[in-house]
């Protein structure tokens, strides 16, 4: 019985024991998780995003007037000039409107011609008028200054006399309106030119439109540059305001990044940033930022500070990184697969031989593009685990093989 009594309480004990004992610890591949060790020191913030090098001058050239396609005359990719004509519309109305303005300013030209003729033959008629009474203006004067001279002598009598002044006053007076009446007369003749003058300037504005139509007609760059795009086919019908076809100065490039919109709150005017373009990269700063967010992400304009690499160009896709502070003398990691700024997740930490990792809560702070801010739970030199450990989400403990 006392036998039987230790067995039934050894075995009792057994199986308390072993009810006590925590699960195996699960076996993971050391070859198949991204081991990280954390370091202190300078970290670099950084965001980054793909993008595409666009021109910083870019000119669409739209077109002016209803045509239709005839012939385009240069591809895209070629270099043109300012007087390049790229492409040819025809739109026989415009001809024929530029022909109709043509007459109507010649018919208003010849009218202006007409009139100042007519107006300088009355006035000459006029000034033939003018003469006539200004001498005999004169002679009454002549013939007045006699009589009183005869007059003092008695040789004229005083009524001959009056006559004479009356006279003499008569033309001066007829003299002065004259010259009125001539002053008058050019004045009119003046605003009935100015008249006709305006109609010949409106004749010959509407010409002018008409020829810029039809000259538009033959559509050029306008720009240096290379011509891009020419969206449109011969014999197809355009509207006015129509793009024709885009030139750009590819000497001239900028970066525009798609940046995450969760990422874009940091970045600021001036930053400095680099672009891989895959043949090289180039130093830049940031220059404008969208304040829209499209996509889930927000458009960063970066201005290149350094030569082009060969094969840059235009609509070529780029990789871009924004710096956007150095911190210094801080604790940082790798940056797990489910770590995200100021938050508590955890992390399996190998303990000194490497063959074992305990799961830990660590606190994280800012974070970069790779790297991120410790701010609680490990050390300098520790090790974690930083790959997407979630199927292990019912272990504290797993085995490194």
């Amino acid at each position: 019985m006392i036998i039987g009594g230790v067995g039934i309480l050894v075995v009792a004990g057994i199986t308390l024991g072993l009810s006590k004992l925590k699960p195996a610890a699960p076996t993971v591949e050391k070859n198949t998780v991204w081991v990280d060790q954390v370091k202190r020191g300078l970290m670099l913030r950084q965001v980054r995003g793909n993008g595409t090098l666009v021109p910083e001058v870019i000119q669409w050239i739209p077109a002016t007037t209803e045509g239709r396609v005839e012939k385009i005359l240069i591809l895209p990719g070629t270099v043109v000039t300012a007087n390049s004509v790229l492409l040819e519309l025809s739109n026989p109305e415009l001809e024929v409107a530029l022909r109709d303005a043509q007459l109507q300013l010649n018919a208003a030209q010849a009218e202006y011609e007409n009139l100042k003729a007519q107006l300088e033959s009355q006035k000459m008629d006029q000034e033939a008028a003018a003469a006539k009474v200004q001498s005999d203006y004169v002679e009454a004067s002549l013939r007045a200054e006699a009589d009183e001279t005869l007059a003092k002598d008695g040789l004229v009598p005083q009524i001959t006399l009056k006559i004479s002044k009356a006279k003499a006053e008569e033309q001066k007076l007829i003299y002065e309106l004259e010259k009125k009446r001539l002053n008058v007369n050019a004045n009119s003749m003046k605003a009935q030119l100015n008249v006709q003058r305006t109609k010949v300037d409106q004749m010959q504005a509407q010409y002018d439109l008409r020829r810029n139509q039809v000259e538009a007609l033959k559509v050029k760059a306008g720009t240096d540059g290379v011509l891009q795009q020419l969206p449109v086919e011969v014999g197809q019908r355009v509207s006015p305001g129509t793009n024709l076809a885009r030139v750009a100065q590819p000497e001239h490039l900028k970066a525009e990044l798609k940046i995450a919109e969760t990422q874009a709150k940091d970045i600021l005017i001036g930053q400095e940033a680099s672009i891989d373009t895959r043949n090289g990269v180039i130093p830049g700063h940031v220059t404008r930022i969208d304040p829209a967010v499209q996509n889930g992400t927000v458009t960063v304009d970066v201005a290149l500070d350094g030569p082009l690499p060969k094969g840059a160009r235009p609509d070529l896709t780029v990789d871009g990184t924004v710096e956007l502070e150095r911190l210094e003398n801080v604790l940082y990691v790798g940056r797990p697969a489910s770590g995200q700024d100021d938050s508590t997740i955890t992390l399996f930490k190998l303990d000194k031989n490497g063959a074992d990792a305990q799961r830990i809560k660590v606190k994280l702070g800012r974070s970069s593009v790779n790297t991120i801010e410790i701010l609680d739970g490990l050390g300098e030199g520790d090790s974690v685990i930083l790959s997407d450990m979630s199927q292990w989400d019912s272990f504290d403990r797993v085995r490194l093989n």
